[in-house]
């Protein structure tokens, strides 16, 4: 008995060590002092609080640019959600992610199947006669988690699936953005092509005037030129930006999945609503940003990976049971005298392979350094982002305004010139300079206005869909 004991004893002893070594094989720690620390406040906006959250990946976004109130603009977005190929290549990729997941889910339950064959032989040192056997058979087979690699795979690939999920609404954040931008830049577009036909027909009327008093010798010939240099130059410039435009509208036939040949957004007047930012923008930048969550989500895989390579130093415990019939003869198989069973257990320890565990381990803790950087490089940026539009909101508002004045200068200063010219009080040339000057004026004054805009939708974009 005692004897027996030993021998059982001397068997597990593999077991028994692998068992106490099993935490060893843990995911890697990452120092909490490696990751940047939110701010106190925003710069930009030291009225708001900055909170440290934890990315939640799942957080819709909302219908934020709903907020402009354009029909067109709400239509061309929900398209893009619809159609844009971005969109669909990230949500594949989220469908892979769930798959592998399962995959390798799999692996941690137990394995059974069924197996049947006919096999006909003969062995010729004994000249027998070719027999047949024919077999039917159930069988099992189950891995023991004992260090715990096949829960860490388990972990790294549902950390991969989340993170892909992230990506996928990081995606369309970043589509629908586009969308909203591409189509604000086009109706800026529309203002401005209308600006410069209104000027052009103005320079016409000049030019008209100017021939006319040529003809009656008040005017030299070289201000009939400069007048025709005037129309010519910004007949150009109205052409630059039909091209312009053209390009615009085939950009965003492309994002909501057109063909551009069939696609076409109609000219009409600038309508769209420009959204107020409230005094105090969400805090919880780093909640709501799918990118963050999306990094965050691949270093903690990249974590559990390296106690997937751990675990490889470590022995493999596996279960294995079959039973079923072997009869020479189909008629015979089911017999309770042809039946047959086995079980088995198998305790694997690997013990040279050249170096292979080491490098698996090094490669792991490799990808978890630049899954950590990646991570803080996202945070900083999305800090940045946010700095950056909240910045040039506040200060594209104060040149809004001193824009405003230099237009209602430059526009009584036009008004004055034509008038003073028509009475021969001025020469031609100085009509010219303030019709320049107030065309160039306006022009700027509509470039701030659609930096305005543009950086509102930046600054949703920035914050993860909004700042409600």
């Amino acid at each position: 008995m005692n004897h027996t004991t030993s021998r059982l004893r001397t068997a597990l002893l593999p077991l028994l060590a692998a068992l106490v070594l099993a935490g060893c094989a843990t995911s890697a720690s990452v120092d909490p002092a490696s990751i940047p620390a939110a701010p106190a406040a925003y710069k930009e906006n030291a009225a708001t609080a900055v909170v440290a959250a934890v990315p939640a990946t799942a957080q819709a976004q909302g219908t934020w640019w709903k907020a402009f109130a354009d029909p067109v603009l709400d239509h061309l977005v929900e398209q893009a959600g619809a159609n844009n190929n971005s969109v669909k290549v990230a949500a594949g990729r989220l469908a892979q992610a769930r798959a592998i997941l399962r995959n390798t889910d799999a692996d941690r339950t137990p394995q059974i199947g069924l197996s049947g064959g006919a096999v006909r032989q003969s062995n010729i040192t004994t000249n027998r006669v070719a027999q047949t056997t024919v077999t039917a058979a159930a069988n099992f087979s189950y891995e023991v988690d004992l260090i715990g690699k096949l829960s860490l795979n388990s972990d790294a690939a549902s950390l991969d699936a989340k993170s892909r999920e992230a990506l996928l609404r990081s995606t369309q954040l970043l589509v629908q953005a586009d969308v909203a931008q591409t189509y604000l830049n086009l109706r800026a577009l529309d203002t401005e092509r209308t600006l410069v036909r209104d000027t052009l027909q103005a320079y016409r009327n000049t030019l008209r005037l100017t021939e006319v008093r040529f003809r009656e010798g008040d005017v030299a010939e070289l201000d009939v030129a400069r007048v025709r240099t005037e129309v010519a130059s910004t007949e150009s410039d109205a052409l630059a930006l039909d091209r312009r435009r053209a390009e615009l509208e085939h950009a965003l036939a492309v994002l909501v999945g057109e063909v551009a040949s069939n696609f076409a957004v109609a000219p009409t007047e600038w309508s769209t609503a420009l959204p107020v930012i409230p005094a105090g923008v969400p805090s919880t930048v780093l909640e709501r940003r799918p990118d963050v969550s999306a990094a965050q989500s691949t270093m903690q895989a990249a974590q559990a990976r390296v106690g997937v390579a751990k675990a490889a130093w470590f022995p493999t415990f596996s279960l294995t049971a079959n039973g079923g019939y072997a009869a020479p003869e189909i008629k015979d198989l089911f017999k309770v005298s042809t039946q047959a069973w086995g079980i088995g257990a198998l305790l694997s320890l690997p013990i040279f392979d050249g170096g292979r565990r080491q490098a698996g381990v090094q490669n792991a803790n490799a990808e978890l350094d630049i899954a950590l950087a990646n991570y803080r490089e996202q945070i900083l940026v999305a800090f940045k982002d946010v700095e950056d539009q909240l910045s040039a909101i506040r200060l594209l508002a104060e040149q809004s305004e001193a824009q405003s004045r230099s237009v209602a200068s430059a526009t009584r200063a036009t008004v004055l010139s034509d008038s003073r010219y028509r009475n021969g009080f001025v020469s031609q040339l100085e009509l010219l300079d303030a019709q320049r000057s107030e065309l160039r004026n306006r022009r700027q004054a509509l470039q701030v206005k659609t930096a305005q805009y543009l950086a509102t939708v930046g600054l949703i974009r920035a914050l993860g869909g909004g700042w409600v």
